[in-house]
């Protein structure tokens, strides 16, 4: 089984900027388009950068999160600001959290590597506890020899 550890976490909130993803939630190739176009229209337009501005630290946040039977997934920052009406303020609730961490080449390729690990590897095989729901994150918290250093954060229950 891949590394991981169970953390609690107090109550935060990510301030994103987002998008409904259209693709099927088992169909990964049209995901990780939807997801990868997206994050490239926010960086080159400038919202990532502005709320970049009003982050409580330097971390970056990809979120998925189910709104209204919406398969929803935002980019964002830890803050308790907020700058526009088309932002989202992302609560994320007091407790136990999987924390897978890895490295990548770019967000993308962390992201998808993350993601993969953690539902694809250690929720399935997970005997101790389970995730029922939530927004869960992956959350970039660095870069290291040229590497982009990332966690995926997901809220759990134990069983």
């Amino acid at each position: 089984m891949a590394d991981y550890i169970i953390e609690e976490k107090e109550d935060f909130v990510v301030l994103g900027v987002g998008t409904e993803l259209k693709s099927h939630y088992t169909d990964f190739a049209g995901l990780n388009k939807e997801k990868s176009d997206f994050w490239k229209l926010v960086s080159e337009d400038g919202r990532l950068e502005s709320l970049k501005t009003i982050a409580i630290n330097d971390y970056i946040f990809t979120v998925n999160e189910a709104v209204n039977n919406k398969l929803m997934y935002y980019a964002g920052v830890m803050t308790n600001a907020s700058i526009s009406e088309e932002t989202r303020a992302i609560q994320f609730p007091k407790g136990e959290y999987l924390v897978v961490k890895g490295e990548g080449n770019t967000s993308d390729e962390l992201n998808n590597k993350l993601t993969g690990i953690a539902f694809g590897e250690v929720l399935p095989e997970a005997k101790n506890f389970a995730y029922v729901g939530g927004p869960n994150a992956m959350v970039e918290i660095g870069h290291q020899n040229g590497l982009i250093l990332g966690e995926m954060w997901i809220p759990v229950v134990r069983k």
